[in-house]
């Protein structure tokens, strides 16, 4: 009897900030998704400073935007070469809550995502981001480091 191949992942939300630790996510998320032919979106949050000035806050979002969507340029090549479908996205808000909303709200499958260095002090006052999404995700959580 053939066994039928079962796609595990069917699409992997990377959560990404431009971070080297990013870039090693979405590595990894690419591989992943070539070798189970998931698809990807690369979601990048915006956190507007508090408190901000309209006129601030405006240029700040506008900014962000461009970088990201530089950033996006190479992982589109990149997914390409792998033959991996890719989506990018980006949101303004608490990078935690956007990250469990969208994967939510797009039935992602895993979310992939670097773990950044915080003091013990604010790890224990705030909590990483990678810790909030760990709890809250619906679906598995990969950290890289």
């Amino acid at each position: 009897m053939a066994r039928q191949s079962k796609q595990v992942f069917e699409t992997i939300l990377v959560a990404y900030d431009g971070s080297p630790q990013a870039q090693r996510a979405t590595d990894l998320a690419f591989s992943l998704a070539e070798a189970m032919s998931s698809s990807v979106l690369v979601f990048a949050v915006i956190r507007p400073p508090e408190p901000a000035a309209r006129v601030e806050l405006n240029a700040v979002l506008e900014e962000a935007r461009e970088h990201y969507e530089q950033n996006f340029v190479s992982l589109r090549e990149q997914a390409k070469l792998k033959g991996v479908e890719l989506e990018t996205d980006i949101a303004v808000g608490h990078p935690a809550e956007q990250i469990v909303h969208r994967a939510e709200q797009a039935n992602i499958s895993l979310i992939v995502m670097g773990r950044r260095g915080m003091s013990i002090f604010h790890r224990w006052m705030l909590g990483s981001i990678s810790e909030r999404v760990l709890r809250y995700a619906h679906c598995p959580v990969m950290v890289v480091h």
